[in-house]
């Protein structure tokens, strides 16, 4: 199996990428933390119209019936930017449950997938786990607030605010509405679900590192000590290369795990791939922040925007012990277990 990308796939990539590149993404982000989600809402809009939310949608709802890895592609971009909004929810995680429902009740993809691919509706969903609060990420910004719980997915209500490390997403307590879905097999299209926005949330991590990763690169050049660049120094070149060497060593796991969602390793694969990029991507903000000095601590200095995103989205889908469990789970098993259990 090889896991590097193709041309399309790297064309595909920087197209995404300079979606970005205009110099607006850190405005974007730091206005969608207070009252002015326009240029965020922008952002999304050239999002959907590049189709990042009908990748994996098919075609009979609209979509582009393309394959998972061209979605890590994207989220790999959406995290070097910092990209703000529901977009792991909007573009993985509710199309995967929806057309896991589909084979039993095809009636909520054919009502929402259609606009969730076109970019014309906004989505968000909070998973409920044992014993604490279900949350979703920019609830009261969205035309549809799902929530999913054991066998049922249902409609959300928007309850109180929950203060996030990361300020550019804004979390919400949800509370179950209309019954959407409710039977043994939603269960099942839960933990689908579940899984893509945990592949998704791996590939934004890997692209916050890999940001992280240019911007200490960048600033122990031009920064000096003893009238030469810290970037000469010995011991600032080998964290740099142990932040490279994690980043490099995730990627193919990554990439594995996208090409392995449809078979029994599923769950196995996608949190292999999460330990290892939220560890890798986690080096890279530490390093980050050491190499930089005080000015990383700094809310204005545009480092802190990945600094605290890579804090938030390494238990956003399940915390690092969590997904080694499973992992752990399925090698004991042999194979991979029933994926229903990443909910507990």
């Amino acid at each position: 199996m090889k896991f590097a990308l193709s041309p399309e796939h790297q064309d595909f990539g920087a197209s995404i990428r300079k979606l970005f590149e205009s110099g607006q993404t850190p405005a974007a982000v730091r206005a969608w933390s207070g009252d002015d989600p326009a240029p965020g809402r922008a952002l999304i809009e050239q999002l959907a119209a590049a189709g990042a939310f009908g990748l994996t949608v098919d075609e009979e709802y609209g979509g582009l019936g393309a394959e998972p890895l061209d979605q890590v592609v994207a989220f790999v971009e959406i995290g070097r930017a910092a990209a703000p909004g529901p977009l792991v929810e909007s573009a993985a995680a509710i199309p995967a449950l929806l057309q896991a429902l589909a084979g039993t009740d095809p009636e909520p993809a054919r009502r929402w997938l259609p606009g969730i691919s076109e970019g014309t509706l906004t989505a968000t969903l909070a998973v409920a786990g044992r014993g604490g609060r279900a949350l979703a990420v920019d609830a009261d910004r969205v035309d549809l607030v799902l929530l999913a719980d054991g066998d049922r997915v249902s409609t959300g209500r928007v309850g109180e605010p929950v203060r996030s490390v990361d300020p550019a997403r804004r979390l919400f307590v949800i509370e179950a509405d209309e019954t959407v879905a409710a039977g043994p097999h939603v269960a099942a299209a839960i933990a689908a679900g579940f899984d893509a926005a945990v592949l998704a949330n791996s590939a934004q991590l890997l692209g916050a590192g890999k940001a992280l990763l240019d911007a200490s690169t960048d600033y122990v050049k031009q920064r000096k000590q003893f009238g030469r660049p810290i970037g000469e120094f010995q011991a600032i070149k080998q964290k740099l290369a142990d932040v490279f060497i994690g980043l490099d060593l995730a990627e193919p796991l990554l990439h594995r795990a996208a090409l392995t969602t449809g078979s029994a390793n599923r769950t196995r694969d996608v949190s292999a791939a999460a330990v290892a990029c939220a560890d890798a991507a986690y080096r890279a903000a530490r390093t980050a922040l050491q190499v930089h000095g005080a000015i990383g601590y700094t809310s204005e200095y545009d480092l802190s925007l990945w600094l605290t995103r890579v804090t938030a989205l390494r238990s956003a889908w399940g915390t690092p012990d969590l997904h080694r469990g499973r992992v752990a789970e399925a090698l004991r098993a042999g194979t991979a277990t029933d994926p229903s259990g990443a909910l507990t």
